[in-house]
């Protein structure tokens, strides 16, 4: 069994040693555990801190694409790497090393699939009121679009068995701690949820410039995903509403008309009327945008039948460098790498196993 951590970077060289001075070498499970880094267009010495910090891979983008194309870029990477649990953490050192363990153990016993760190946002002193709310409030949101009890949706210290990562696919270009959980819902990827703990802060979010920002970029993400995944219920809520408004005209032109004085009310019938057609527009766009959602299934499960392809052809990860390894140790890929026959599965043919070093 193998586990590879990997962490999205970008400009972290003053950060990256600390959180990698605290990752673990050895988890209980697991005869391999490995380090990857997705550095995301640094211009500073990340790729070197990384390998002087005994990093075993390296994903290179050449240009800044953000956090959630490095997540997606390293999932990749680890699968076609071998990896049968990945471990996705921060490289400001956020969450706790040590427990990473406790991520693992719901899917070593087999009981999840994917395992999200609960940081318990209410007992995290630098986050203020404001932002603890937001907090429960989109997670509320996210819950209730992926059916899922993940209590802290906005968490990235989490666990993938290699099922569960073959099938995410993040098109967001923002974040991809809430769209994974949806799709993992929308999929039935069995979810579970452990406490974890944080580290004291060590800097300022780059996600987030301020308060105003952070509140902008997690409400358009959160209406973006919601809307995606249940497009029929968004929209069908925003015809009713619109409905009811023209209710409110349409009454009083009825009740003028009623009493002699319709002539001098027509501007509400006309008002009732653009309400009314804009309900039946946007109840139109639910019905297309539900339609448009099996498509995503489809395309979806298509993606995944091309990943699983490319793990049994090995075919390398992309932007792939190694890291710091010991002298005549060459990185292993491919769909079988560091990796242990399934119970009842076939062994990997002497051949297949030299083609993966």
């Amino acid at each position: 069994m193998k586990l590879i951590i990997q962490i999205p970077c970008f400009n972290e060289e003053e950060q990256l040693p600390a959180t990698l001075a605290d990752l673990p070498r050895e988890v209980d499970g697991f005869d391999v555990v490995e380090w990857l880094i997705i550095d995301d267009g640094s211009v500073d010495r990340t790729i070197e801190v990384a390998r002087e910090g005994g990093v075993d891979h390296i994903v290179k983008l050449t240009n800044n694409k953000g956090l959630a194309a490095g997540f997606q870029a390293g999932l990749d990477a680890c699968l076609k790497l071998g990896a049968d649990v990945i471990v996705n953490t921060d490289a400001d050192n956020q969450y706790s090393a040590l427990d990473i363990p406790a991520l693992t153990v719901p899917i070593l016993a087999g009981k999840a699939d994917m395992v999200v760190g609960d940081r318990e946002t209410d007992n995290i002193e630098h986050f203020s009121p404001l932002k603890k709310r937001l907090q429960k409030l989109g997670s509320w949101v996210v819950r209730q679009a992926s059916d899922t009890e993940v209590p802290d949706t906005t968490s990235g210290f989490r666990a993938y068995n290699r099922e569960a990562a073959i099938q995410m696919a993040v098109v967001s270009k923002y974040t991809y701690t809430l769209e994974t959980i949806i799709q993992a819902g929308k999929l039935l990827v069995a979810t579970d949820h452990v406490p974890i703990r944080t580290n004291p802060k060590t800097r300022e979010s780059r996600l987030f410039p301020s308060m105003g920002a952070y509140v902008r970029r997690n409400a358009v993400a959160i209406s973006r995903i919601y809307a995606q995944y249940e497009p029929l219920k968004v929209f069908f809520a925003l015809a009713l509403a619109l409905f009811v408004l023209g209710l409110v005209p349409f009454t009083r032109f009825v009740v003028a008309y009623a009493n002699g004085e319709g002539k001098g009310h027509v501007q509400s019938l006309i008002f009732g009327a653009v309400l009314f057609n804009s309900a039946v527009v946007l109840f139109a766009i639910g019905i297309l945008g539900d339609l448009l959602a099996s498509q995503r299934i489809m395309s979806q499960r298509i993606f995944e039948r091309v990943r699983r392809i490319e793990l049994e052809l090995n075919v390398p990860p992309s932007h792939y460098e190694p890291g710091a390894r010991p002298t005549g140790q060459e990185p292993t890929t491919g769909a079988h790498a560091g990796r242990h026959p399934a119970p009842g599965s076939p062994a990997v043919p002497a051949d297949e196993k030299e083609a993966a070093v």
